[in-house]
This record gives structure tokens, C-alpha cells and sequence, in this order.
């Protein structure tokens, strides 16, 4: 079992956790860009998959063809760490724990998950859990050893409502929880934000959002083809820094390492003269 100290420290890797209330909000690509940006940054990163039996993001890190053992294939000491570890080719601070696509979700076990996070802690700075959505088994396990969570939402009621129910999880729910220990750092993500919408009122504004959740804002990555764009390609998106999501994503990784910067991408783009003349 991972051992932690008085303050809540576990001394070795932060171990942050992506998580949110409904599925297709970005979590996977969120746990991408976090873990590539952060890698880059010189921090010795793991990106873990805890979504078994789906197994998404490997493809989204463009290793799948890569994958022979997987995080269950350690739990179960099918197979060692080193053997399971995913090197990123882009970055060398980068490594990816694939999920296994054949096992149930169940194979997941407390003191398992605990021990593979206590063997990464001594080799990396930041362990990024990628969780399954709700409060299934998977997320639970994601959820419970997280010093940091990142929860993020689209700008929806349900979205939005569904999260809230995720903030009661990480409250009561958690290894720090349980410890009385100084609780999860908690952050707002908000995804496929578009100013044009809330104008209309089809969507709900940054305002309304934080004015339900109460969270810090750690950023807010506008609606951007560019996300599937990168998907498609086993790119995390951060690396697509022409894009305005890619861009986002970068902002996020900054806020998240202590640097205050503005948040961008939250008004309508204002048209040039031309455009407004010919609607383009």
C-alpha cells in the first residue's frame, strides 16, 4: 500500500487524476496533453490508462502497436514495470501504461493499483491517471490515491451537474479522506467551450460554471477540430501549437505548474473589417 506521511505527501511522484462525472468530455485527451506538456517541461512523467477493457489512450499517443503488457499484466506480476512501460518517441521524459483491453475492470485491485504507484513514484515526478468516467470501479481506483484532480466538464447542465457529483467522490472517498490527511488539490477543466454558443445561450458561460463548482480554473479549451485531428493521428494535441486547443492546453500545463497566465479563447473572435464587409 502506498505510504504517505502526516501532511498527506506521499515524497515521491504528485499523482494527479483526470476525471468527470459523464463520458466524451476529453478526459483521455486531457491526460494526453497534461502528461506531454508537463514531459516536456523536463518533469519524468507516466501516463496511466485506467480504463480497462477500452483502452483508448494509446491510440491517442500513437503507441498501440506498441503495447505487449499492460498495467493488469502488472498488478498481477505477469509482467515487471520496465516490461510494461511505454517509452513516448517524442519526448524521452514520457512513458505510457496502456490499459488491457481483454480483462474486467475488477482485476483492478486497491493494494495492486497501490504498489504499481509506489514503484513509479521512485522513478517520476508526476503520475498522470487517465479515469474512466462516473463512479465505476475503474474511476474509483483512479480517484483513490490522487494527491490532485483535474475534473473536467463541457459547458452543459448535465455535464456540469455530473461533476459536482464527482467532487462529493474525491471528498469522501479518497486515501486522504480516509487518512484525515490535507485534502485532493482540486481544478476546473472546462472543454469544447464556445464563445459564439454561450452568447446565444445555447451553453453555459466560465461564469456559470465555476459559480456551480467552486473550482480553481485551470483552463478552458475551446471547441477546435484540431482535437480530432490530433486524435486521429496519435498526436496529443498540445503538440498542435497553431491551434487555438493546442494552445489552451499549454496554458493549462503553466497554470498547473504555479504560473499565473491569462485564459484566452473565452470571447467571440472579432471579425476584420473585411470579413465584416464580406462575411468571411
Amino acid at each position: 500500500m502506498l505510504q504517505v506521511d502526516a501532511t498527506g505527501e506521499n515524497n515521491l511522484a504528485r499523482i494527479i487524476v483526470i476525471t468527470s462525472g459523464k463520458g466524451g468530455v476529453g478526459k483521455t485527451t486531457t491526460s494526453a496533453a497534461l502528461a506531454m506538456g508537463l514531459a516536456l517541461r523536463g518533469h519524468r512523467t507516466v501516463v496511466i490508462d485506467f480504463d480497462v477493457g477500452l483502452r483508448n489512450l494509446d491510440l491517442i499517443m500513437g503507441c498501440e502497436r506498441r503495447v505487449v503488457y499492460d498495467f493488469i499484466n502488472v498488478i498481477n506480476e505477469e509482467a515487471n514495470l520496465n516490461q510494461a512501460l511505454i517509452r513516448d518517441k517524442r519526448c524521452k521524459d514520457l512513458y505510457i501504461l496502456p490499459a488491457s483491453q481483454t480483462r474486467d475492470k475488477a482485476a483492478l485491485s486497491m493494494d495492486g493499483v497501490g504498489k504499481v504507484l509506489e514503484e513509479l513514484g521512485r522513478d517520476f515526478d508526476y503520475i498522470v491517471c487517465d479515469s474512466p468516467a462516473g463512479i465505476e470501479h475503474g474511476a474509483t481506483m483512479a480517484m483513490y490515491y490522487a494527491d490532485d484532480a483535474i475534473v473536467v466538464t463541457n459547458p452543459e447542465v448535465s455535464s456540469v451537474r455530473d461533476s459536482d457529483r464527482m467532487l462529493g467522490i474525491l471528498a469522501s472517498k479518497s486515501r486522504r479522506a480516509e487518512h484525515n490527511l490535507e485534502p485532493i488539490r482540486e481544478f476546473l477543466l472546462l472543454t469544447r467551450y464556445s464563445p459564439e454558443r454561450v452568447k446565444k445561450g445555447e451553453m453555459l458561460s466560465v461564469e456559470d460554471v465555476q459559480e456551480i463548482l467552486s473550482l480553481d480554473l485551470l483552463g478552458v479549451i475551446p471547441e477546435s477540430t484540431a482535437v480530432l485531428d490530433a486524435s486521429n493521428k496519435g498526436i496529443p494535441v498540445i503538440l498542435s501549437t497553431d491551434s487555438s486547443a493546442g494552445q489552451a492546453y499549454q496554458d493549462m500545463v503553466t497554470r498547473y505548474l504555479g504560473d499565473r497566465v491569462p485564459h484566452r479563447f473565452l470571447e467571440v473572435e472579432k471579425k476584420s473589417l473585411f470579413g465584416r464587409l464580406f462575411g468571411g
